[in-house]
């Protein structure tokens, strides 16, 4: 994959993108045979490049650390902030299932409504335009009304929202770093207390043999951070007290707690994938093992990918370079 870095302007460009017809974005991925469509698309070609552009930016790199936090990425952290507030004015109803809140549907329904609005408030006037195509990836990042489940795909949403701001010159070279550790990450502190206010079902998920119930690109770039750490290596991450003293640097220790809280039993019988990464010996061979998972598991499986929308940012369109 070629870096997605030349579709990031530099901070001094302030030239606007060539005159875009934005589109909403719809599904394209009816049939398992479209998933040929989707692997050779230039969608597929720009996500896994924003991804792994991300994954190189974040390299060694602690949440705490100092980076550029510029005045799309505070917009972005003060929308996170909105969807966070309204779970607060939306507790959970009496019901007697106990998962799937039905409160999500009112609280999601408010998203709904308002998710241009939120989109427009980010970006630019003169991009007012990409405002209904950005907003559908927004919407679709938080999870199924219907369903009240949460998963992969609805993470890869999120990612590809971020991607769409990054097409169109919103977010830039140097807002990599605030991107992953303060955008992606407050991303994440939102949908874990969704997760636990409405206790929403897992989306597609295979029990045991997944990574996470919920997420994956966390560990993906939670990796990275730990490449060539000094002292923290694979096996370090099963252990509770190392896990304690350092998540706050590190997303992927992050993860291991939230997963520790929310689940009981041993470590490696509810997490027995994550179990498994603890013997890897460094965390590159982990980080390029997860990026192989996550192409085989996620972005490579139908109930997945069936439902990604492509509009005129990602198009279906095969890769024309």
């Amino acid at each position: 994959f070629t870096s997605f870095l030349h579709l990031l302007g530099t901070s001094e460009e302030v030239t606007p993108p060539v005159q875009q017809c934005f589109m909403v974005p719809r599904k394209e991925i009816n049939m398992v045979s479209d998933m040929a469509k989707w692997k050779r698309s230039q969608a597929y070609a720009d996500y896994m490049g924003f991804i792994l552009t991300l994954n190189e930016g974040v390299r060694g790199k602690k949440l705490t650390c100092e980076y550029k936090v510029s005045e799309p990425i505070e917009k972005l952290v003060a929308l996170l902030n909105t969807l966070d507030r309204w779970i607060d004015e939306t507790p959970p109803v009496d019901q007697p299932s106990r998962f799937g809140n039905k409160a999500f549907r009112t609280w999601y329904a408010k998203l709904d409504q308002e998710a241009e609005k939120l989109v427009s408030a980010v970006i630019p006037k003169h991009l007012a335009d990409a405002a209904p195509e950005v907003a559908v990836y927004l919407k679709e990042s938080v999870g199924n009304s219907t369903r009240i489940d949460y998963g992969t795909g609805h993470e890869a949403a999120f990612a590809a929202f971020l991607c769409c701001l990054c097409k169109i010159g919103v977010l830039r070279v140097d807002d990599q770093m605030a991107i992953v550790f303060k955008v992606f990450n407050r991303y994440l502190e939102v949908m874990r207390k969704l997760q636990k206010t409405y206790r929403m079902e897992p989306a597609g998920s295979q029990g045991v043999w997944g990574l996470d119930d919920f997420q994956f690109l966390p560990f993906i770039w939670g990796s990275s951070q730990l490449i060539d750490h000094p002292s923290l290596e694979p096996r370090h991450f099963v252990d509770e007290k190392v896990v304690n003293e350092n998540h706050k640097d590190f997303m992927f220790l992050e993860c291991i707690l939230f997963i520790t809280e929310m689940k009981t039993g041993p470590f490696a019988e509810h997490s027995n994938q994550l179990w498994n990464i603890s013997a890897v010996p460094s965390w590159s061979k982990v980080n390029q093992g997860l990026i192989r998972m996550y192409k085989a598991e996620c972005l490579e499986k139908f109930p997945v990918i069936q439902h990604f929308k492509f509009g005129s940012l990602l198009p279906i369109q095969p890769v024309t370079s």
